[in-house]
């Protein structure tokens, strides 16, 4: 276990910066961009997982468990919002026959 705090503390901390703001770039550009629910969905789970490698970065950088314990919030969050998005998912396509989310206008009348 020694070894692995080792390895996270080897790399510097303006990499995880860099590399968890590229992350969270790429999950706002799909969310703005993409029309696809499921794109959507994916988009903003790969910006909650940049949050929480984020988050345990500091953590270990500042020898604090607190931004671990949020890092466990926030996969609970994930996945309540995974179980609830699949559901609506499930149910435009239903109604719909896509996935598409311009459908949804249809879904008014």
């Amino acid at each position: 276990m020694e070894t692995v705090i080792q390895n996270i503390q080897g790399v510097p901390l303006n990499h995880y910066i860099l590399f968890c703001s590229l992350i969270f770039s790429i999950g706002v550009i799909g969310v703005l961009i993409r029309r696809n629910v499921i794109i959507i969905m994916m988009s903003v789970e790969l910006m909650l997982n940049s949050v929480n490698l984020l988050l345990a970065a500091f953590s270990v950088h500042w020898g604090d468990a607190s931004g671990q314990v949020f890092v466990f919030f926030i996969m609970a969050l994930a996945a309540a919002e995974v179980a609830v998005g699949l559901a609506i998912i499930v149910m435009v396509y239903r109604n719909t026959r896509s996935v598409d989310i311009n459908a949804l206008n249809r879904l008014r009348g």
